[in-house]
């Protein structure tokens, strides 16, 4: 566990080594606050419900900019081999880097808890729904990294990677919005299938096994499918 604990540390501090880091931190923050603004402005209520909303729309398209690199860049560079030969399983390899780029978007998550105290200090806001919200969105953002994590092991080429993760976050959150075609099993697959119809639970404060289950149950299989294709190096 020490091995992927260094890697995930070693993965964070280059995210920090880099002006990106701060140019995705500084954008994106800039951009939270500009919505968090004009909903408080606009929906004159203590809730940040309609905050998380924006923020799920908005990583659906940072976090391909974010994961694209991750494995893509190590192929490209020749260093992948050098990380396979190294006292470290495919397993530690793939976690290590989860958990560093993970680190990176808990930071820019962390970030954004003055919203809660600036609408703690104009209102009295339901601090359990606004807990809950915020452990939806991470949740997520957890999956979407997952996602990203996996194209990224899929090619040597980062602008492919990242394509790939946008078409795969793009089916998934849009997916609710095909159910009015269909009628039965399938419109409540897609129902469920979307990340939106699980994320607006947790932003009204309800949390239910079923939506933990959604994100974990996603986490864990992204995790495991880029495991089998770092170990049966399926980019060659």
């Amino acid at each position: 566990m020490s091995k992927v604990i260094a890697l995930a540390k070693k993965e964070l501090n280059e995210y920090f080594s880099s002006p990106i880091a701060y140019i995705i931190l500084i954008a994106t923050l800039s951009l939270f606050n500009i919505f968090f603004f004009m909903i408080i402005d606009q929906n004159r209520e203590v809730s940040l419900r309609d905050v998380f909303q924006v923020m799920e729309f908005m990583f659906v398209f940072l976090v391909p900019l974010l994961t694209m690199k991750l494995f893509s860049e190590e192929k490209s560079t020749g260093t992948m081999e050098f990380l396979l030969t190294a006292p470290l399983t495919p397993s530690m390899l793939v976690l290590g880097k989860y958990l560093g780029i993970l680190g990176f978007f808990t930071i820019l998550i962390g970030m954004t808890v003055i919203y809660y105290l600036i609408v703690e200090y104009f209102g009295s806001p339901d601090p359990m729904s606004i807990l809950s919200g915020y452990l939806g969105i991470w949740l997520e953002g957890a999956f979407f990294i997952a996602i990203g994590l996996l194209t990224s092991s899929w090619t040597r080429n980062q602008i492919i990677a990242a394509m790939m993760s946008y078409l795969i976050l793009f089916l998934l959150y849009f997916s609710s919005s095909f159910t009015q075609y269909f009628t039965g099993p399938m419109e409540n697959f897609l129902f469920q299938l979307s990340t939106r119809t699980h994320l607006e639970n947790f932003a009204i404060g309800i949390i239910t096994p079923s939506d933990i289950i959604y994100y974990l149950s996603g986490i864990l299989l992204c995790l495991a499918l880029t495991r089998i294709s770092i170990d049966n190096r399926l980019w060659q």
